[in-house]
């Protein structure tokens, strides 16, 4: 199969390295500077240090080329850039259904990735979701990996899961694109929240708690949007947020970790490197929450220490000070 991966970051270039082995893919670059080294060096040295490229993976820096005549496209672009590179992809006229790899909502809109892809390709164009556990370095060094692909057309989730999937790469399919999104979404939240819970040396109780009760709160607002309850429970769900929240690969983690410390979030997102989407799905989260009456208080906490300025710690203390309630 003919695949065209849309985005040079990590997850991009990982899924790259590891569907070249068995696919015709190209990676498209859209940094001209990022493109000429990752062309000489054949390695993504900015964001995939360490990993050669395939010879036969082909990297390219014009957006039609890359595009045309594929037969699947992988949209590997922060959230924040999902609704240009779709809006390109009709540009173009590229009729190669869509799954897109990034995880959170639409900066002021809180749309979730398949409203942005109806708004832009309509609604009956074949598209989905793929997430789970899945870091970056792993995937590329070829470690066992598990994670869904969601459609609403379920005979597309199974064709396009059956087309990825491979013995390193399991891919299992599933028709809750909602679930599926919201979940990768809030977790970035949630590890933000474990970060900081770990930076305060807390303990792995509170990390426990904390994971068990963001999950709770995620469920809510996933099923509050349309999502099924049992997906919360399953790899894109409970799995990947067990992994972000604990991993230290983890740049949502290691956001939070820093604000621990009392380093400013500026700072943080500078020294990064990558992009760190809770940091802006915390808020387009918060305000749904506030909308649809749902109550998050972990990710009002993490909202506060963001945007308010307010000390991890005494964000932390006001969680603790909530009156108790029965769990469930």
């Amino acid at each position: 199969m003919k695949i065209a991966i849309l985005g040079a970051g990590a997850w991009g270039t990982a899924i790259g390295i590891s569907l070249a082995a068995r696919h015709e893919v190209t990676l498209w670059v859209r940094d001209a500077a990022q493109f000429a080294a990752i062309r000489s060096a054949r390695c993504n040295e900015r964001y995939l240090p360490g990993f050669a490229l395939p010879d036969n993976l082909v990297v390219e820096s014009d957006f039609a080329a890359a595009a045309n005549g594929c037969a699947l496209a992988l949209v590997a672009v922060p959230a924040g850039g999902l609704r240009e590179t779709l809006r390109r992809l009709k540009t173009e006229r590229c009729a190669a259904p869509v799954v897109w790899l990034c995880k959170g909502f639409e900066k002021q809109h809180a749309r979730l990735p398949h409203e942005i892809c109806a708004e832009e390709l309509g609604a009956g164009m074949r598209c989905g979701v793929l997430s789970g556990p899945s870091f970056a370095e792993e995937v590329a060094r070829g470690l066992p990996t598990a994670v869904t692909l969601a459609s609403s057309d379920a005979g597309f989730a199974r064709a396009a899961a059956q087309q990825l999937h491979s013995t390193t790469l399991r891919i299992y399919s599933s028709d809750d694109v909602v679930g599926v999104e919201v979940a990768g979404a809030v977790k970035n939240v949630m590890a933000i929240a474990a970060g900081i819970c770990d930076g305060l040396s807390l303990g792995l109780n509170a990390r426990a708690a904390l994971i068990t009760r963001g999950l709770a709160e995620i469920t809510r607002l996933g099923v509050s949007l349309g999502g099924r309850p049992e997906t919360f429970m399953g790899l894109a769900g409970v799995g990947d947020l067990i992994l972000t929240c604990t991993g230290d690969l983890s740049r949502n983690r290691r956001v939070g970790l820093k604000l621990a410390q009392g380093v400013p979030l500026a700072d943080i997102l500078a020294g990064l490197g990558h992009t760190a989407e809770g940091v802006y799905s915390a808020r387009e989260v918060a305000r749904l929450a506030t909308e649809l009456k749902i109550e998050m208080p972990i990710t009002h906490a993490v909202c506060r220490v963001l945007d308010d300025h307010a000390a991890a710690g005494a964000a932390v203390r006001d969680l603790l000070q909530r009156e108790p309630k029965a769990e469930y």
